[in-house]
């Protein structure tokens, strides 16, 4: 629920940036253009993370890659985002939140552009990093431009919006995908997955100029610095984390992916220490005290890790079972996709309508009707057969479900925190979020793999149905750990 003691009383234009470190305090110019420009940044770039995975098979053919240099292709994107996110987060607290936001869209579009036109396997590799690093930088000023810009309502509308762009993008990223590889425009293949971003992307950056904030910069966030040695022993954990987790499996779990999984462990609690060090010492630690004591922080937290870890994973197993197994095409692989995008997204846009009552309980209630829908969906899927009608009934459920467990979530999380921690909550859970993501399908979707014996449909819904009762385990106790949580502190 909204702080008002933070956020003020919403302004009838619902969108006075509120008097404080980086901000104006005057009405922000046409804050629906303003919302409209940086979410659409946010779902290029969220929309890349998943864009690829139907148009692998086309970009393998065509570019003679090797299944190592396919996982990279895919995998590098991700890898750039995740491990920058918080330094992106950072900057932009430095920088200036407008500034970092233009550069990253810049740095995203040039290189989409460049991933489209690219040659060789190592070109679009290179690329795809680039296309993270653009990310990395503009989309924690997305969540901060939202805190320092909305206030009271329109602020939770705002992030509403926010978090169902968030929550739909992995969907709709495998429809458009289908789309745009079966429409093969003009004969070619699946460059347009890259290059659809390059008009979008020029046209924001011609409108976003005249529409952001202009950043204002005050001594004392100019004294909070950087934190080098945090940030880096952070990227080296992050790197280490996730590099492992998008490789394992294609590289069949060698040993050096758990030494450096080991070796992630100890780099994040050396980093606990490093930045509890310097709290202590009245510096500025990369993540603000404050947002990790905000209220329920640390149950939105868990709910959103296992939200985006189940979405992840299922995503990735049913995509390889309807494609390997089922024989659909990318194309239809896609529109079926887009069924759970639907609700996943349309939850996220009116669950303030529910009662009050209810929104500290959605978390839970979300994903106890995500294990029922997946337990629905295993059935539906059984014994090698397309589940007919049923599919799209369990589809249509388990967004509703993913969509109450993660929107209100992300939502709350973020309206209790003040406009000068934005920069700080941003990264923190844009990062989560992506780790989550990374979880999910380095386990289930290895699990999928690793059940899967032989070619067919029967064999595949097989390993399907282990993987979704998986699935089920992992919501349910998600939904009766939060539970408890949620109880205990009420």
């Amino acid at each position: 629920m909204t702080n008002t003691a933070l956020t003020g009383a919403a302004s009838p234009r619902g969108a006075t940036a509120p008097a404080g470190p980086g901000t104006t305090g005057r009405p922000a110019p046409r804050p629906g253009l303003l919302l409209a420009i940086i979410l659409s940044g946010q779902f290029m770039a969220l929309l890349d993370v998943f864009i690829v995975n139907v148009a692998a098979p086309t970009i393998r053919t065509d570019l003679h890659a090797s299944g190592a240099g396919l996982q990279l292709v895919i995998a590098g994107y991700t890898i750039a985002y995740a491990v920058l996110l918080i330094t992106g987060a950072r900057l932009g607290d430095l920088l200036g939140h407008r500034r970092l936001f233009l550069a990253g869209l810049a740095l995203f579009t040039a290189s989409s552009l460049a991933c489209g036109l690219a040659q060789h396997t190592g070109e679009l590799i290179g690329f795809r990093f680039a296309q993270g690093t653009g990310s990395a930088l503009m989309i924690p000023q997305v969540l901060s431009l939202l805190q320092i810009t909305f206030v009271g309502e329109a602020r939770t509308r705002a992030m509403s919006v926010y978090s169902a762009v968030l929550a739909s993008g992995a969907a709709l990223g495998q429809s458009l995908g289908g789309v745009l590889v079966s429409a093969d425009l003009f004969g070619t293949g699946w460059r347009p997955v890259f290059l659809v971003n390059v008009p979008i992307g020029l046209l924001m950056l011609a409108v976003a100029p005249r529409v952001l904030p202009a950043d204002t910069r005050s001594a004392p966030e100019r004294r909070r610095g950087l934190d080098l040695p945090g940030l880096l022993v952070l990227a080296a954990a992050v790197t280490l984390f996730t590099v492992p987790l998008v490789l394992g499996q294609e590289e069949g779990w060698p040993v050096w992916g758990w030494v450096c999984l080991g070796l992630s462990a100890l780099l994040f609690a050396a980093f606990t220490a490093l930045e509890s060090r310097l709290a202590r010492r009245g510096g500025a630690p990369l993540v603000s005290g404050r947002v990790l004591r905000s209220p329920g922080m640390a149950r939105f937290v868990t709910v959103i890790v296992l939200t985006m870890a189940v979405n992840a994973g299922f995503l990735f197993a049913v995509a390889l079972h309807l494609q390997s197994g089922l024989g659909f095409s990318a194309l239809r692989t896609g529109l079926t996709f887009a069924t759970c995008a639907v609700t996943f997204g349309g939850v996220g846009l009116t669950w303030r309508r529910l009662p009050a009552a209810w929104r500290p309980w959605l978390g839970v209630t979300g994903l106890a009707l995500a294990a029922v829908s997946l337990a629905g969906l295993g059935l539906a899927l059984r014994g090698g057969g397309d589940g007919g009608a049923w599919l799209y009934v369990t589809l249509l459920t388990l967004g509703a479900g993913l969509g109450l467990s993660f929107s209100p979530s992300f939502t709350l999380a973020l309206v209790t925190v003040a406009p000068q921690d934005a920069a700080d909550a941003s990264g923190l859970l844009t990062t989560v979020a992506q780790l989550g993501q990374l979880v999910g399908v380095a386990a289930l979707g290895s699990l999928y793999l690793n059940r899967l014996h032989g070619p067919g449909a029967h064999a595949s819904a097989h390993s399907f149905a282990v993987t979704s009762a998986v699935l089920v385990a992992v919501c349910a106790a998600g939904a009766l750990f939060t539970g408890i949580r949620r109880r205990r502190t009420a």
